[in-house]
């Protein structure tokens, strides 16, 4: 059949973990966007060190991608567990490139296209048995119309280092995959469109763009605890901070490496941790310490599915009540969200600054979703950010650590500069320190401590409004769900449908006027969130007069456009 064009294609890869199912993606992914074309991925794993089913989703297009999409236009199942877990999502239109014979013999529903690909038996025949991965990419590089070339340099690119045998053995595999494809009658009615041009882009993770922010960021010391799904950018860190001076620990548990962050602040350096919700759980006492000594940190929480052990692997956005008010006592903090992977280097510069200007916790919430997806972005120029340092103290008169001042802001002194001895204490104190439990003083310290955050919403860049005028309905989004909902807001808008967006980041401290301003727009509001409670929907009912209705989801997925779409019908009729 004649392919025709389509501008945006999903194809979905599964199979057992140690199969090479996320390599794949990987290759595609970084292909694609070497040609020119848009890229946004999504991936599971199991919980199993080695073993059980992981799947990996590209979705690529012409156009520019705000999510990973519903579901896929592609299968490629390399066992019959990939099979049976996507069965339900073959569709009439839909394809499905599969290992034959494997260990499975797939029932083909009505309307779905079928490629059988002897994976397993080709890459035997070879000799390399671990290149089954790379038949199967060869062979959906030739039925969807996925760059050869692009996919070459990528493969020489990566298996360089391990030799010309390595490199040869996988590219004459995936030669081998594109021969038996090329043997098959293509029946399915499209291909991969035609990127407009080649742009300088580089593909990262969300986990690994947190990182590259806390390095254009100015960062000095990073002390964390390994934990799903967080540790990726603990690893990105490793690798670079180092290059730059920067120090780098792996301490034993999730308080000693806050502790240590809050100690280099009180050094003089710019401090960040990176966990997950069981991590930042254990963090709270010394959050509630960095606001009282008023120490600059940055805590990154890579949310996942809870509570307890929960779903470590999965994705979820149930931190954020943990993240505003996990502590004991009234202990503040500025707690910000990120939509996509550029967002992941912009607020991450912006956390330090805020950490920095404010002289208290930022706490950076991203989730298990965008983690591990992949986006293709600008090449980040570090010369653009603007970056602020702490107030310090001009060495004039008697330094008063905690001096109490209109803004809430009190100057700072490194340890061993001259007068500026002083003590960091997580008991209340006086101005310069000293340890002091009158009510007079403690109501006056915890005003000032507070009064520092009222100035946060102007430093924040205005919530982005998506849409104009008044709407039947205003969807209000936090974090990835945010780029689902863009996507479900073009295609109702195209239904006919008079919807908004409202897409805060900054969500602690609330940035209440602008929510009411978008309220007064809307004849109804709806929140979705990946949680059980419907936690913003709790905060924005609590600190606001909107009411929004909430849907909420948490199997371990993100939205899809799809069920918003749905959802705003269903609220709407």
């Amino acid at each position: 059949m004649q392919g025709i064009t389509k501008n945006d294609l999903i194809i979905r890869i599964g199979g057992e973990g140690g199969e090479g199912v996320i390599s794949v993606g990987d290759f595609i992914t970084q292909a694609c966007a070497r040609a020119g074309l848009d890229v946004y991925t999504f991936k599971t794993f199991p919980a199993e060190i080695k073993g059980g089913y992981a799947m990996y989703q590209v979705r690529t297009s012409t156009e520019h991608l705000y999510n990973q999409g519903d579901t896929f236009d592609v299968l490629c199942a390399f066992n019959g567990d990939a099979y049976d877990k996507n069965r339900a999502f073959l569709k009439p239109g839909t394809a499905i490139v599969y290992d034959s014979p494997g260990d499975f013999t797939p029932d083909i529903p009505p309307g779905v296209y079928a490629y059988p690909i002897p994976m397993t038996q080709a890459s035997k025949e070879m000799g390399n048995p671990r290149a089954k991965n790379m038949v199967a990419m060869g062979a959906l590089s030739v039925l969807f119309n996925i760059s050869v070339e692009s996919l070459r340099e990528v493969l020489t690119t990566k298996f360089a280092r391990k030799g010309e045998a390595v490199v040869k053995g996988n590219l004459d595999a995936l030669e081998r995959g594109r021969e038996l494809a090329s043997a098959l009658k293509k029946t399915d009615p499209w291909t991969i469109g035609t990127p407009k041009s080649k742009r300088d882009v580089i593909v990262m993770s969300g986990n690994n763009a947190i990182g590259l922010g806390a390095l254009i960021a100015g960062l000095d010391f990073f002390s964390a605890y390994p934990i799903t799904p967080a540790t990726e950018v603990a690893i990105y860190v490793a690798k670079h901070l180092p290059k730059r001076g920067g120090t780098l620990i792996q301490a034993e548990d999730e308080i000693a490496s806050i502790s240590q962050v809050v100690g280099a602040s009180y050094a003089g350096k710019k401090a960040m941790t990176s966990t997950s919700g069981p991590g930042l759980s254990l963090m709270s006492e010394m959050l509630g310490m960095a606001f009282m000594s008023e120490l600059p940190c940055v805590v990154v929480d890579v949310q996942r599915g809870g509570p307890s052990t929960g779903l470590p692997t999965k994705h979820e956005q149930s931190d954020l009540f943990l993240a505003i008010h996990g502590a004991h006592g009234d202990a503040g903090r500025i707690v910000l969200s990120v939509e996509n992977v550029q967002d992941c280097i912009d607020l991450t510069v912006v956390a330090f600054n805020l950490a920095e200007k404010y002289q208290c916790p930022v706490l950076l919430l991203s989730d298990g979703s965008l983690a591990s997806s992949t986006q293709n972005v600008p090449y980040p120029n570090p010369d653009k950010y603007v970056l602020v340092e702490r107030k310090r103290w001009n060495g004039e008169g008697e330094y008063q650590r905690y001096k109490l001042t209109d803004d809430g802001i009190s100057p700072m002194a490194d340890p061993g500069t001259p007068g500026g001895i002083h003590i960091a204490t997580g008991l209340e104190h006086n101005e310069n320190g000293l340890p002091s439990y009158t009510s007079a003083n403690h109501e006056a310290m915890q005003a000032k401590r507070f009064r520092k955050l009222e100035g946060v919403v102007n430093d924040v860049a205005p919530v982005e409004v998506d849409g104009e005028g008044a709407a039947d309905i205003g969807v209000i989004a936090w974090g990835s769900t945010i780029g689902v909902v863009r996507e479900a807001l073009q295609r109702l808008r195209v239904e006919g449908y008079k919807v908004k967006g409202f897409y805060p980041k900054l969500l602690h401290p609330l940035p209440v006027q602008q929510f009411e301003d978008f309220g007064a727009t809307c004849k109804r509001l709806l929140l979705p969130e990946v949680n059980f409670q419907g936690q913003l929907a709790h905060i924005v009912r609590a600190e606001t007069s909107l009411r929004p209705q909430s849907y909420t989801i948490c199997g371990g997925m993100p939205f899809t456009p799809e069920m918003i779409v749905n959802k705003v019908r269903e609220v709407l009729a």
